[in-house]
């Protein structure tokens, strides 16, 4: 199985996917998530295979959301009315079905739809320097799915809006002090640590793994309808002014300017 975008290995009951796009602090394009949701679906359906482990490669990032490079002048190409053009929902509906744990190990910024993935997974270890938070709001996007209402389950409603409305980075530090993640370790030791709490979980017993991790997720699967309506509503938000104004800003590296579209939101 040959991949571009991302690496895919598989040892001793551990698979590991890494999406290997560092220059871009591994922001994801279309054939990156196609590659993910082909390895995790393949990881997932191995009776070899017990726990996933998910990261980036290099050490400044886990990944940073959609790149900005495949947007267009009314989102991502390919879109629908609901699919933004990028197959996230799908990615996300992967690694929650999983019959099997779902490690992120953050190495580094886990920022926009890059934080909306390590949230997904079912455990988060992360290194020092990682740094996380939401920037959907600062240039015209946002996630009103698992990245709203599945992080108010890990964080707390107050925390997650805060997050949300705010756009703030967070340290791992004070993402380990809301729930955000399981561990914090030094950069140098972020993988073994992740193949350490993999081969514990290889101890126990993956049928009752894969119950536990079904039946966690049956409380919170309602969130799959909001997440469907919410990336069909950002779809149609993409070619509104309002987002245009903040996708330009950030590729002009400029603050955007909203002012208008808060007096006449009516007209975004």
């Amino acid at each position: 199985m040959e991949f571009g975008d991302i690496l895919f290995e598989k040892e001793s009951g551990i698979a590991t996917i890494t999406i290997n796009r560092p220059k871009a602090l591994n922001a994801f394009r279309r054939q990156t998530l196609e590659e993910m949701i082909q390895a995790f679906e393949d990881a997932g359906q191995d009776p070899d295979i017990g726990v996933i482990l998910l990261t980036g490669a290099g050490d400044r990032a886990f990944c940073v959301g959609g790149d900005v490079k495949e947007w267009g002048p009314s989102g991502y190409d390919g879109s629908s009315w609901i699919d933004i053009g990028l197959p996230v929902i799908r990615l996300q509906e992967v690694i929650r079905s999983a019959p099997k744990p779902v490690i992120a190990v953050v190495n580094g910024y886990a920022i926009g739809g890059g934080h909306v993935l390590q949230v997904v997974c079912d455990l988060a270890i992360a290194s020092k320097n990682a740094i996380f938070g939401q920037a959907g709001p600062k240039v015209g996007s946002f996630d009103a799915g698992y990245g709203t209402a599945y992080l108010a389950r890990l964080v707390g409603e107050r925390k997650a809006r805060e997050i949300w409305m705010l756009c703030r980075q967070y340290s791992a530090e004070e993402a380990l002090n809301m729930g955000l993640i399981n561990k914090i370790v030094e950069p140098s030791e972020l993988m073994d640590e992740a193949r350490n709490w993999a081969n514990e979980i290889l101890r126990l017993s993956p049928s009752s793994l894969k119950m536990i991790k079904a039946s966690f997720n049956a409380d919170t699967d309602h969130i799959h309808g909001l997440t469907q309506l919410a990336f069909g509503a950002l779809n149609f938000f993409y070619g509104t002014p309002e987002s245009l104004e903040g996708h330009r800003a950030f590729i002009e590296k400029r603050t955007p300017d909203f002012s208008e579209f808060r007096a006449r939101g009516e007209r975004s």
